[in-house]
């Protein structure tokens, strides 16, 4: 049979008037808007032109085409309304996972953020006063209730992400002058962000000093001249150095600055306040210890071991916390309604030692025994509706992440899940294609799922998924 040409093959397409004027697309454009429609219908077509042109279609399958063009629409113009960000099923067994939206809110945060982002609130306004107020006293308050000690007040504001706090606090304090820091400590994370970089937009000179794996107080201090403005330590929480190694510490550096009158400041980035030596994790540094320490200015996150919001945090002397909130670059950094109702929540919870209540200090605190179970019992029920399945409960290692306390793990167990009928790969991908995407992790050719940072309800989601996808 002579092949249909491409010329007539083409005339058998609608025009895009045409196919807007169909009643049920007429309807969607009212229902949708007409621009996202007209563009949704355009897609259509010019998708079915370029199969055409690829010579993909005969007569008959451009008709059956054409018949389902309407369909072909409304589905375009779904994806395209539909929202990007989405929910997801974390299996990883990373609590703090960068990539997956970090720290989880607890759902006190939600409910507050809720509360005050939905009306108007007194973000600005002092209640007792009727004048206007600051709105950083919101939290402040509470950090220094969890942060204070005998021997000094902290002073703390809050800006949109522990770069834009190191950035602000170096700009703010030694603008034009030199900072000290090792050369073991010019760490970049990911996105990044490079302490040399950050040094450089702030206006400060970075003035590195003593080597990569061992740097001595004596360094600092042959390094000072009358430019020093800062001594800066750099807490290297994404990466380890072992073996022949230095470092001074914070007491050595923090004598060193008073000798010479330089304010000394520590990115800590992870942020902790809960101690981690309470679960199995060592070497990770307190907010609060480093305060004890007599640091003057410490900047972490809160979305990492704080387990709040994303959020620049910066805490120290009132003096010198003075002259950052002064900085004009700070009304450019700062963060909104949602932001304090969400932080003030999530410290109110520290505050009653209610730390299950924040989710990622939760899955830190599950036992292996709890998890265990949950993973029999996951095991038990798949075991029973997929016979062809090889799945079983084996031993693992949770990872903290978010760049806090590198090499640190924590014991778990975890579901591991082998098909005969699709590769490990493929099942993988296919869960995160599932409705509410799960995403798992890929070892020896089998999918492991840890339950650790699973919520107990979202169980069901994934045993449902597995079931509809091996089925």
């Amino acid at each position: 049979m002579k092949a249909t040409p491409k010329s007539d093959l083409f005339r058998l397409l609608p025009s895009i008037d045409e196919l807007l004027r169909n009643p049920r697309l007429e309807a969607l454009a009212q229902r949708e808007g007409r621009n996202a429609t007209l563009e949704a219908a355009r897609a259509s077509l010019e998708q079915l032109r370029a199969d055409i042109t690829a010579g993909k279609f005969d007569e008959a399958q451009v008709r059956f085409r054409l018949g389902d063009l309407q369909r072909d629409v409304e589905q375009r113009l779904q994806q395209s309304l539909a929202c990007s960000l989405r929910a997801v099923i974390n299996a990883t067994g990373v609590i703090l996972h960068t990539n997956l939206g970090r720290a989880p809110i607890s759902h006190a945060a939600l409910q507050h953020l809720s509360e005050i982002s939905q009306g108007y609130s007194n973000l600005e306004f002092d209640l007792s006063t009727g004048e206007r107020g600051k709105r950083d006293s919101h939290v402040a308050r509470l950090f220094a209730k969890l942060l204070n000690s005998a021997e000094r007040e902290v002073s703390t504001i809050v800006v949109n992400n522990n770069a834009a706090a190191v950035l602000l606090a170096l700009n703010s304090l030694a603008e034009g002058g030199e900072v000290l820091v090792s050369r073991g400590e010019l760490v970049e994370i990911g996105g990044s962000f490079r302490i040399p970089d950050v040094m450089a937009k702030s206006g400060a000179i970075l003035r590195e000093v003593g080597t990569t794996n061992r740097t001595r107080i004596a360094d600092y201090e042959r390094a000072i001249t009358e430019r020093t403005k800062l001594l800066l330590r750099v807490h290297r929480s994404n990466f380890r150095i072992i073996g022949f190694t230095e470092q001074p510490s914070l007491e050595e550096l923090v004598a060193l600055g008073r000798k010479h009158n330089i304010p000394v400041m520590e990115d800590l980035g992870s942020g902790e306040i809960f101690d981690l030596r309470n679960v199995g994790v060592r070497g990770e540094p307190m907010i609060a210890d480093s305060l004890r320490a007599g640091v003057n200015l410490v900047t972490y996150s809160g979305d990492k071991l704080l387990g709040g919001p994303q959020a620049g945090i910066i805490s120290g002397d009132r003096e010198l916390m003075a002259k950052v909130r002064a900085n004009p670059l700070f009304r450019a950094v700062r963060v909104d309604k949602m932001f304090y109702a969400a932080l003030e929540a999530t410290l109110l919870a520290y505050l009653r030692e209610d730390y299950d209540s924040i989710p990622a200090l939760r899955m830190m605190r599950i036992s292996e025994e709890e998890l265990a179970r949950r993973s029999q019992q996951m095991a038990k029920h798949l075991s029973g509706k997929l016979a062809h399945l090889q799945i079983e409960v084996i031993e693992s290692r949770s990872v903290l992440g978010g760049g806090a306390a590198p090499g640190s793990t924590l014991p778990t167990r975890v579901l591991a899940v082998k098909s005969a009928s699709i590769s490990a790969d493929e099942l993988c991908a296919r869960l995160r294609q599932w409705q509410t995407p799960i995403i798992a992790r890929v070892e020896d050719e089998r999918v492991l799922l840890d339950l650790r940072t699973v919520q107990p309800e979202q169980e069901a989601e994934i045993t449902t998924a597995l079931q509809s996808i091996l089925q």
